[in-house]
């Protein structure tokens, strides 16, 4: 039952997370849609797994691949009758929902309360490393009180544990006779409780198998085990290497004390979130200190060498990086605003995420938070790279393109909006995006919806920007093709086929004859090149 034994890291196992919260996706519709291409073929994810707003007739059998979350587990708002976390077996905690909660299972019934979430069958779940448990307001929610919730928690931390149980309990199936001590998930023999830790032996530290002391896991188990070893762990305390639990990951150097020098270790890995891997992800930075992370410290730079992108210490001062929506003092802040734009004054890089919503231009009165002058979004003239995703909700009015990014080159898309989006452009009022240096979005989708006065988008061949094959394009909504072109707002006939950010030769995605700086041209001049 142990996870995977793989030593390069199968990025398909792997998804993202979200961290919405109670947020809706616009429509119910496009919000059952992101959660199931999120965690369709998901083993373990890398951070909160968020399962909200579900209707009463959805099938989400996809969620069985799912065996182990590194942040949270929210259940929340939702009205189907079974949601199958069946082969989940560890949630880790690292973040936590209302900073105490590792599992919240919150409100899922319909108003008139015929409908709801009846069955939580997570069988398999034996360990919460960190967080307590949140069960509230789930009126048709049976078993949560046959759960010896004790054996899954770390008691030794003190979790804040909320345990509001369903009314209609003498409704409920009871366990099966089977079960220890009645302990189960659900009705029938398949979802007793498996007790993992208050059954064990005084000799054993941590998880057993069993109630003697030859049944003890070793202390690297989470979960349970199948037998002794740190090999028969059914999943990791701290780090996973192939089928073995380990405290670290082999390091990428040894010291030899023959040569009194540093040698490479042919089985270095690098740590991946509980990880080992040979190889980190695609889009994912290695530092020397042999970790794969979305973003360099302070005090080094991004660079490729050969092939493989490493974070570099600065030769003198570093170009400015900044910390976007999501990070450092910016965390927990939904957009860029009148108090926070000034931090992103000379940057050339933003850690995280740039969000402008239409609370920017409106201001707070509830934080005391006057509107966002307009003439201030020039700050971001200088930043050339975005680590996370760009989203953009509201703009000047006047604004003919979204002047500010002229000079963005790349969107890493490391983290994405709603999990999916790299690049949003959402009901604003330009006529050309105008991001005439963006040259690649290195994962994550694009949305460009329901700007009624833009042309020239669908005029690009975004593909030509993506670095995985997967990446795809919602252009929707936007201004008529027919109009567009009726009023010669197409590309510039010295651009290429490959399309154009806006109107002429300055914004050409490349040139279709030669080059002079930023402008496409004909041919070229002795004088000006």
């Amino acid at each position: 039952m142990f996870l995977h034994g793989k030593t390069k890291c199968d990025a398909n196992s792997l998804c993202q997370g979200t961290n919405n919260k109670l947020t809706q996706l616009g429509h119910v519709e496009d919000h059952f849609t992101s959660l199931q291409r999120m965690y369709n073929n998901c083993e373990v994810v890398l951070s909160n797994l968020e399962i909200t707003y579900v209707e009463h007739n959805r099938d989400l059998s996809f969620l069985k691949t799912i065996q182990e979350v590194a942040g949270y587990v929210l259940i929340a708002l939702n009205m189907v009758d079974v949601i199958p976390l069946e082969n989940l077996q560890i949630i880790r905690g690292n973040v936590l929902y209302d900073n105490s909660f590792a599992l919240a299972v919150l409100s899922n019934y319909h108003m008139n309360k015929t409908q709801g979430l009846r069955e939580l069958p997570m069988k398999r779940l034996s360990e919460i490393l960190n967080g307590g448990v949140k069960i509230s307001n789930n009126p048709k929610l049976c078993n949560m009180d046959t759960v010896l919730w004790n054996d899954i928690i770390d008691t030794s931390r003190k979790p804040l544990t909320v345990l509001d149980f369903a009314s209609n309990l003498s409704t409920c199936p009871k366990c099966h006779p089977n079960c220890t001590e009645d302990h189960c998930w659900g009705a029938g023999e398949q979802n007793c409780q498996t007790l993992t830790k208050v059954i064990c032996a005084q000799q054993c530290s941590g998880r057993c198998r069993g109630k003697v002391p030859s049944d003890c896991c070793h202390n690297q188990c989470a979960a349970g085990c199948t037998g002794p070893r740190e090999s028969d762990c059914l999943a990791c305390r701290k780090f996973r290497d192939d089928a073995t639990c380990k405290d670290t990951c082999p390091p990428l150097v040894l010291y030899n004390p023959t040569t009194y020098q540093m040698d490479v270790n042919p089985d270095g890995k690098y740590s991946f979130g509980a990880t080992c891997v040979r190889e980190c992800p695609h889009n994912y930075v290695v530092t020397d200190h042999g970790s794969c992370v979305r973003s360099c410290n302070t005090d080094t730079y991004e660079v490729e060498e050969n092939g493989v992108r490493k974070c570099k210490k600065c030769d003198g001062l570093c170009s400015k990086v900044c910390n976007g929506i999501g990070i450092g003092e910016l965390k927990g802040i939904l957009s860029i605003n009148a108090t926070n734009i000034d931090s992103f004054k000379n940057c050339t890089k933003i850690n995280g995420d740039v969000s402008i919503l239409p609370v920017a231009f409106l201001g707070d009165a509830f934080t005391k938070t006057l509107p966002l002058d307009p003439k201030k979004l020039d700050v971001f003239k200088t930043v050339k790279e975005i680590s996370g995703f760009l989203l953009i909700q509201a703009w000047p009015d006047n604004a003919t393109d979204l002047y500010a990014f002229e000079n963005l080159e790349i969107i890493r898309g490391r983290t994405k909006q709603h999990g999916q989006y790299s690049l949003a452009v959402v009901n604003l009022k330009i006529q050309s995006l105008g991001l005439r240096s963006l040259k690649e979005i290195s994962d994550g989708d694009v949305a460009i919806m329901k700007n009624k006065n833009l042309c020239y988008a669908d005029s690009m061949n975004w593909h030509s920007l993506f670095a995985t094959q997967s990446q795809k394009t919602k252009i929707i909504q936007n201004r008529n093709k027919n109009e567009c072109a009726a009023e010669r707002h197409v590309c510039d006939p010295l651009c290429s086929d490959v399309g154009c950010w806006g109107p002429g030769p300055f914004h050409c995605f490349s040139c279709r004859f030669f080059g002079r700086q930023k402008e496409c041209v004909k041919q070229c001049n002795i004088l000006q090149g």
